[in-house]
């Protein structure tokens, strides 16, 4: 008998853990809310409030991939190690130590009450699944809090911002390593945090309507497009990060918003002087000394089947909390990565009519992790390269750490709107961001660097960018398919230089009985013959971007008068430099290997460049022996504008996509919204569902599918109608 016992009380332990209120409160909601499925599996949210949308909103995202919200908020409260294991402690006390849950908590209590009901339904939402789902069992979490989603009130995936301070370095710091690592973040290692953003101008359109491109590059499957309706205005298309109840990168039926990660200086470090008076620890301030307060942290890990705990004493200074060391000073971290009006910003301009409304919200200047791209049906079109930024003493180099004992290096304040490098309606009639420079966002209208203070925008071209401006530069009569072929130019910039590089050194310097010339003849000539854009069947794409991973190490290592520089300008100093003999020999070896791997060099791009989606995990299994498909996109590190970011995984002969394009789409915003969109994949995360790898084959060719955005639409291709635990 208790061997029964023991086996049913996973599956009624969630029940046990609501009461009878809240389930009868849940019920009754649910009959406020239509959840309908298009085609696609896109759900479409009806509700009489936005709380009643924002309770089907959640509800529909654990139906199709619960797993991932639940991941999510696991990794945002700091609690990876209860699943992970003492690896992740460190990884948890970083989280713990740069997003406070009982600011998140005591923000949730002083919410306004429209925003108190929103929270309150985000965690309906999740908990009514878990009560009508017995048989799914969360990894940690078995009820969700409406404070949850106070910890993260953006839905960026770089959303924690620490100043460039690295995990490892605090590790080493709270377990007393006496050896230093300082980790320099690399432009080409953001490949997981990319994206483009466009707009063009009525001037620019056939339709004389705005148009706007939204082109977020993440992890695969970090989002999926949801549509949300009440009759309270809410009105909004797009994607929504897993666990968010706010639409991030989308449209309403005035105007739309895409979001490119940002790296505008928000968060600085602070080197400190550190004296230790007996048994108790201050830093110098001033011309005194200031206490260091100490705060004990206690996390949890799993160790086998039990959970241990263990406690950190963790330090705080007036700037922050200290999280490393560099050149024996204790480093304190200052940043703003959660707030109650980053919320409310996020959730207002989901709601806004046009620009002066989405202005005002840009106004609360809270989100500090995104650049965004907006048009509205008027036609306007702009740009805003981040929005919280600290205003600081531009005389002082805050890309390193800043002396921690001056009042000087103290923030002051945040910059208003208008001081921030914005764009409004540029004459140029076009915008682009793609992680990439605001100085060239719009051509000759681009904003002047001279005017900011450099901390505003220490973001450095890339080859995307680069791309991207040439094109819209030309753009003539869009519409929305040209946009979408603009935003697929697979044109890898980063080879105009290397490969006539290649080549010169090649026919100038080496002699033409060496072996390696005459091994060289025939890839040097399909090189050369190169328009330079990766595709299916092109064998040049293999060669050069095997190439240029293998000349990689040695890019990163120039360096422009004794200083590092940015990718772009590496790029362009090694090409000048290199000899021929480094250039060909490193090519010679490309071609060593692709013979060895598959008998011939002469192997295509979409022979070894895959898409594959085979169990819905967290973590994706990839399988040479199991189906996938060809894709012709590349990294955005080396310039392409549809990212797909590919590696080979233990051992396979295959390389298999992970990141890049997720959620596409192109709007165009006149009397009525017209949209295309696609997904990685599909809307579902369970490979049992049709909807799991519905959109795969489109994916990897670029064929966009109809959004759905108006009643009379949905109804048309209606697949499921139903309320909440139905």
């Amino acid at each position: 008998m208790k061997l029964i016992l023991l086996l049913l009380f996973p599956c009624s332990l969630l029940a046990q853990n609501f009461t009878p209120e809240e389930i009868t409160r849940w019920q009754q909601q649910a009959k406020q809310v239509t959840i309908i499925r298009d085609k696609w599996g896109i759900p479409h949210i009806y509700g009489k409030t936005d709380a009643d949308c924002v309770f089907g909103l959640l509800y529909a995202q654990c139906e199709d991939d619960f797993k991932r919200v639940e991941a999510n908020y696991i990794d945002i409260l700091g609690r990876s190690a209860e699943i992970n294991g003492e690896k992740s402690l460190y990884n948890d006390l970083y989280t713990r130590l740069l997003i406070d849950s009982a600011g998140a908590i005591k923000d949730y209590k002083s919410s306004p009450d429209w925003l108190k009901n929103l929270l309150q339904a985000f965690a309906d939402g999740i908990n009514y699944y878990l009560y009508k789902n017995p048989t799914v069992k969360p990894a940690l979490l078995t009820r969700f809090e409406p404070w949850f989603h106070l910890m993260w009130t953006d839905g960026s995936i770089s959303a924690i911002q620490s100043g460039g301070l690295t995990i490892d370095e605090l590790k080493k710091f709270y377990t007393s390593d006496s050896t230093s690592t300082v980790l320099t973040k690399k432009t080409e290692d953001e490949v997981a945090t990319g994206s483009n953003g466009f707009a063009l101008a009525p001037a620019r359109t056939a339709s004389g309507n705005a148009i706007l491109y939204i082109n977020p590059h993440v992890t695969f499957y970090f989002r999926p497009e949801v549509h949300v309706i009440s009759e309270e205005g809410l009105n909004a298309y797009g994607a929504v990060t897993w666990g968010q109840m706010f639409v991030y990168q989308g449209f309403n039926e005035h105007c739309g918003w895409m979001h490119t990660s940002s790296y505008s200086d928000v968060a600085d470090l602070y080197a400190l002087k550190i004296i230790q008076r007996g048994v108790k620890t201050f830093y110098q301030y001033e011309q005194g000394q200031a206490p260091v307060k100490k705060r004990a942290v206690m996390l949890s890990y799993k160790a086998g089947d039990s959970i241990k705990t263990t406690t950190i004493n963790t330090w705080y200074t007036h700037h922050g909390p200290v999280m490393g060391s560099r050149n024996d000073q204790w480093i304190s971290v200052r940043a703003n990565n959660r707030s109650l009006r980053a919320l409310i910003q996020s959730w207002q301009r989901t709601k806004a009519n046009g620009f002066t409304a989405f202005k005002k919200s840009m106004e609360l200047l809270s989100n500090a992790s995104n650049n965004t791209v907006f048009a509205d049906d008027s036609g306007h079109i702009a740009y805003w390269h981040g929005n919280f930024i600290p205003r600081r003493d531009s005389t002082i180099d805050w890309s390193q750490p800043v002396d921690g004992s001056k009042r000087t290096t103290s923030w002051r304040g945040s910059h208003s709107l208008e001081q921030t490098i914005h764009l409004y309606n540029p004459a140029s009639g076009f915008i682009q961001n793609c992680n990439s420079t605001p100085f060239t966002a719009a051509g000759s209208s681009s904003p002047k660097k001279e005017k900011y203070p450099a901390y505003m925008a220490p973001d450095a071209e890339n080859f995307r960018g680069i791309t991207a401006a040439r094109l819209l530069e030309k753009a003539k009569k869009f519409t929305i398919d040209s946009m979408i072929a603009t935003g697929y130019n697979t044109t890898l910039a980063v080879f105009e230089e290397l490969i006539p590089a290649l080549i010169a050194g090649y026919e100038k310097d080496l002699s033409k009985t060496d072996s390696i010339y005459i091994k060289l003849a025939e890839p040097i000539s399909v090189l050369k013959k190169w328009d330079l854009k990766a595709n299916v069947t092109s064998i040049a794409t293999t060669l050069a971007i095997e190439w240029i991973q293998k000349l990689q190490p040695l890019i990163n290592l120039v360096r422009v008068n004794g200083k590092e520089v940015d990718f772009v300008t590496r790029v362009h100093e090694y090409a000048a430099t290199a000899s021929a003999a480094e250039l060909a020999g490193t090519l010679l070896s490309v071609v060593n290997e692709l013979n060895g791997k598959y008998g011939t060099w002469k192997t295509s791009w979409g022979t070894i460049n895959r898409y594959q989606r085979l169990t819905g995990k967290l973590q994706e299994t990839y399988d040479d022996s199991k189906p996938s498909l060809p894709v012709g996109m590349a990294a955005s590190t080396w310039g392409c504008l549809p990212s797909y970011v590919s590696r080979y995984n233990n051992g396979s002969l295959k390389r298999y996509g992970y990141n890049g394009n997720s959620f596409v789409c192109a709007v165009e915003f006149g009397k009525k919204i017209k949209a295309k969109s696609l997904l990685a994949g599909g809307e579902s995360g369970n490979p049992t569902s049709k909807h799991f790898n519905d959109q795969a084959e489109m994916y990897t060719k670029g064929i966009f599918k109809e959004v759905m955005f108006y009643k009379e639409d949905v109804m048309k291709n209606m697949e499921r109608k139903y309320h909440p635990g139905e």
